[in-house]
């Protein structure tokens, strides 16, 4: 039985991070922080969680000794605190910003600061097992990737070689915004839109040229969804390609990966990725189409922001490190209707 710890609970990425720690038996979960719900249960802040357990939030600045700690700790506060946090565990997953990119200079520029430990950033890896997965298995540690940056790279990455220019429209659900609330989160001024922000220069874009040596021109647009990410990726690619040579692109790079779907049919309701068919999995589901009149492949690609895109990504993580199925505790199917 493995102990597991969380630091920065109480936000959503913790919760399904706690929600997928508590499903499995071969996991205890023994500590959960959180500096502004000190004291309540687990269960007072994730309410799906009743029953489950009777944990309550301790201080983040005791942190216990256990085999694994997740850290969910914001953006910008990972990076002063980890040289602590590896002292407390065996193995650790960080879900921020902080450790995401390899490069103190890419830091710097993307996020307009220095980085409080440069000399741990190359230290983990970037947590894709469907890229990294011997990276991760070596260091046990990972970074999990950004969750515009996880739909964008995994549906581009089969066509890296191909592509002469990129452009990415993503649209992205309420929860990604995190759960403190702001005055363009608040329900009057987010329902019913299709926003736009950070239109050219958001910072997942630093993680997509990282990963897949493009640099895309990419706009993310705010929709009137809780859970969900859909990408969709305009290629141009080199020569022009034919169905047959991308399915063969998509098989050789993914045939063996457990939790990329692709989805692309004649008939049917959802003949693409559709965010809505994945809510709560930790599915990555692939589509496309040929643009029969130019060099254009247009590349869909579907996740749930807190599981494949946050949660889902660290526990699979955690199951690569550990040597265990990595499906295990993850092969939820979703639910039909919803």
């Amino acid at each position: 039985m493995r102990r597991i710890s969380i630091i920065g609970g109480s936000g959503y990425v913790g919760g399904e991070i706690a929600r997928l720690v508590l499903m499995r038996d071969d996991l205890e979960l023994v500590q959960v922080t959180s500096g502004s719900k000190l004291g309540e249960r687990l269960s007072s802040v994730h309410p799906n969680l009743r029953g489950r357990t009777e944990l309550r939030f301790t201080s983040p600045e005791r942190i216990e000794d256990v085999d694994i700690l997740f850290s969910a700790l914001p953006h910008g506060s990972a990076d002063s605190r980890m040289r602590e946090i590896l002292k407390k565990a065996g193995h650790v997953i960080d879900t921020s910003a902080d450790f995401r990119l390899n490069d103190p200079a890419a830091y710097r520029k993307w996020y307009g600061h220095d980085h409080n430990s440069p000399e741990l950033m190359s230290t983990f890896p970037y947590g894709l097992p469907e890229l990294h997965r011997d990276e991760i298995k070596e260091a046990g540690r990972a970074a999990a990737p950004g969750c515009v940056a996880t739909s964008t790279i995994l549906g581009l990455f089969p066509f890296r070689d191909i592509a002469e220019r990129v452009l990415v429209d993503s649209k992205i659900g309420s929860s990604a915004a995190g759960k403190t609330p702001s005055d363009s989160s608040h329900h009057p001024e987010r329902s019913g839109v299709i926003r736009p922000y950070a239109p050219v220069d958001h910072r997942h874009r630093a993680e997509i040229l990282q990963e897949t040596g493009v640099d895309v021109m990419m706009t993310v647009h705010a929709v009137e969804m809780v859970r969900g990410i859909s990408s969709t990726i305009h290629i141009e690619t080199v020569e022009r390609l034919t169905e047959k040579d991308v399915w063969g692109l998509l098989r050789s790079t993914y045939a063996n990966e457990p939790f990329i779907r692709i989805v692309r049919s004649n008939k049917g309701t959802f003949r693409y990725p559709e965010p809505k068919m994945i809510a709560g999995t930790n599915y990555c589901d692939i589509g496309f189409e040929l643009d029969p009149n130019s060099r254009r492949l247009v590349v869909f690609s579907a996740i749930d922001n807190l599981m494949k895109g946050a949660a889902g990504s660290a526990m699979q993580c955690m199951n690569v490190i550990l040597g265990c199925e990595e499906t295990k505790g993850l092969d939820f199917p979703g639910l039909h209707p919803i």
